[in-house]
């Protein structure tokens, strides 16, 4: 009797032990699992990272440009360089690049030989967008 009870209790705390673990089958089928859903979202959270760089980069550039062109209204002259913009107030900031993550823009100047100043604003980026276009032709 004494043996048959205390080989329950032996038996008993073997299957409690048991079940409060996970196999080294099922720790693998998990992390396959997690690995298969990786591959698929990561290339869409790359390309959707990559779409917006370009949408803040078109935003940036009209912004800059706006700000050209109201100051050509307001003074009829282009301004010497992009921080003119900021100390007479029409941009707060050189806004930054996001696809080469620095205030650095092209300057263009004007197409009549005889003005001075920044006619127009470019990235100074040479990579290929999503849609096949270069960032230094928006």
């Amino acid at each position: 009797m004494l043996i048959r009870l205390l080989s329950d209790r032996l038996e008993r705390s073997r299957n409690s032990l048991r079940k409060k673990g996970f196999t080294l089958v099922e720790l693998l089928v998990v992390m396959a699992i997690i690995a298969i859903l990786l591959t698929i979202v990561s290339p869409r959270y790359f390309n959707s990272v990559d779409r917006a760089k370009e949408t803040v980069l078109k935003q940036n550039l009209v912004i800059l440009r706006d700000a050209i062109d109201k100051y050509f209204v307001d003074k009829g002259k282009y301004p010497a360089d992009l921080h003119q913009l900021v100390e007479d107030r029409y941009i707060r900031a050189v806004p930054v690049d996001p696809i080469t993550e620095e205030d650095v823009w092209v300057e263009v100047p004007p197409p009549d030989p005889e003005m001075e100043g920044v006619f127009d604003v470019h990235t100074t980026s040479d990579r290929q967008a999503l849609d096949g276009t270069f960032y230094e032709k928006w």
